[in-house]
C-alpha cells in the first residue's frame, strides 16, 4: 500500500491512525519528562484527548466481526474510555500512584501492544510499512 492509497482510506481510519501516532509520540515524551509541572498537565490533557479519539474512532472500524460488528479489540476501547477519565481524576485528587499505573497501562496495552498487532499481514499499517 502506498501513502497515497493510505490517505484514501475512510476518514475514521485516518483519524484513528493519526490520533494513535500522536498519542504514541506524546505519550513516550510524557513518560520520560518531569512530572507535575503545568506543561506535563497540559500535554497530559492533549494525550488524554488523543487517546479518547483513538478509543471512540476504533468503534467505527469494523474489519473483524465477532459480535454485531465488533471484535475483541473493541474491549480495549471500552477499557480506555472508562479508565482514562478515572486516571485523570486520580491525578487531580492527588492519587498519583493510581494515575501513573493507569496511564502506563493504557500506553503499553492501548498503544504499544495493540499497535504491534496493526503491523500483522493484511492489516493497514502492515501493508503500508512492510507491503504485506
Amino acid at each position: 500500500m502506498s501513502v497515497s492509497e493510505f490517505l484514501q482510506l475512510p476518514a475514521v481510519i485516518l483519524i484513528h491512525a493519526f490520533a494513535a501516532l500522536g498519542a504514541l509520540v506524546l505519550g513516550s515524551y510524557q513518560l520520560w519528562a518531569a512530572k507535575g509541572s503545568p506543561g506535563h498537565r497540559v500535554l497530559g490533557y492533549i494525550w488524554a484527548s488523543l487517546m479518547m479519539i483513538v478509543a471512540v474512532s476504533s468503534l467505527g472500524i469494523r474489519t473483524i466481526d465477532h459480535l454485531f460488528g465488533f471484535s475483541l479489540i473493541h474491549l480495549l476501547s471500552l477499557y480506555v474510555a472508562i479508565t482514562l477519565p478515572m486516571a485523570v481524576l486520580a491525578a487531580r485528587s492527588g492519587r498519583i500512584v493510581q494515575h501513573r499505573s493507569a496511564m502506563k497501562g493504557m500506553y503499553l496495552g492501548g498503544l504499544i501492544i495493540a499497535g504491534l498487532f496493526t503491523l500483522a499481514p493484511g492489516r493497514v499499517l502492515g501493508q503500508l510499512i512492510f507491503g504485506w
